[in-house]
């Protein structure tokens, strides 16, 4: 039996085997999450096999950065905390808005 994508064509993409299980790992576990599929479709039904599938498209690449990318994540996920924040102290101010009229 030939496992597709193959081992070959996705050392083409990653520079050792050890990155290229760590970044199908990652990119299984996003897919897993629910997380936005790079492809129209794809041979594989599980997301390890999906994942590989991408990287070997080069759609999912190693993070040359991957402290920027931590911290933007951080950024990104304070910025949504103060939004929620914000629209529940909207909602709130509306609520008591309504209960004083």
């Amino acid at each position: 039996m030939m496992l597709k994508p193959s081992i070959d064509s996705l050392l083409d993409r990653v520079n050792s085997k050890y990155s290229l299980v760590i970044l199908a790992s990652k990119r299984a576990h996003e897919l897993d999450a629910k997380a936005q599929p790079t492809m129209d479709s794809f041979e594989s039904v599980k997301s390890v096999g999906q994942a590989l599938e991408e990287i070997e498209a080069g759609n999912v690449i190693n993070d040359p950065h991957p402290e920027l990318k931590r911290e933007r994540l951080r950024m990104e996920d304070e910025e949504r905390k103060a939004k929620k924040d914000r629209e529940q102290q909207e909602l709130e101010s509306r609520i008591r808005e309504e209960q004083n009229q």
